[in-house]
């Protein structure tokens, strides 16, 4: 049986013109589909890829080789993320009868990533937004919603990866969210 093609890779670089070279070596060394490759702020690069787990493997070994290494910033590789993460991305989450709002903001794209998915696979949340360092300063943010206690437990269990890492600048958790407001961002 055939592998599917949901693996994602992230690799973030914190020069652009480097990382645009980078970026051209990772699609020349495996069949991987590219998602995202673009400048960011503050002139950080960022690229997503997605393909077989084999293919993403072998294409973000050669992103993060020694010759990249000391440009890049994060990298991550979800074997099979939550479909959900894809959502994110296009924030097409439901804003509907929202119970409580849990927003967590990250200093690397690939942290959340990582978290994102691990929180969606393990806690009864849903992800309504992934918004990564386009406009924001290279920042990275994820917006759960759900049951409040499970919106609680979501941003803890999220915190604890992200501060291991050091890459953690804030969270918050809004209870009952006024609809006006996810609206106009979401």
């Amino acid at each position: 049986m055939a592998e599917s093609r949901q693996s994602l890779g992230v690799l973030e670089y914190r020069s652009i013109a480097t990382g645009m070279k980078a970026a051209d070596d990772v699609l020349k060394t495996a069949d991987v589909d590219l998602v995202f490759a673009k400048p960011v702020c503050p002139g950080k690069y960022v690229v997503l890829i997605r393909g077989d787990l084999s293919a993403v493997n072998a294409a973000m070994e050669r992103g993060t080789s020694e010759e990249h290494a000391a440009i890049l910033v994060d990298h991550c590789i979800l074997g099979n993320p939550h479909p959900s993460i894809f959502e994110g991305l296009n924030c097409s989450g439901d804003v509907e009868n929202i119970e409580a709002v849990g927003v967590m903001e990250t200093y690397s794209v690939a942290s959340i990533f990582e978290v994102a998915d691990d929180v969606v696979k393990t806690t009864p949340v849903n992800i309504l937004e992934i918004r990564i360092a386009k406009g924001i300063s290279g920042k990275a943010y994820v917006v759960f919603s759900g049951e409040l206690s499970s919106v609680e437990a979501s941003i803890e269990k999220a915190k604890k990866s992200v501060i291991a890492k050091g890459l953690l600048l804030q969270t918050s958790i809004i209870p009952r969210p006024d609809p006006r407001l996810w609206q106009e961002f979401i």
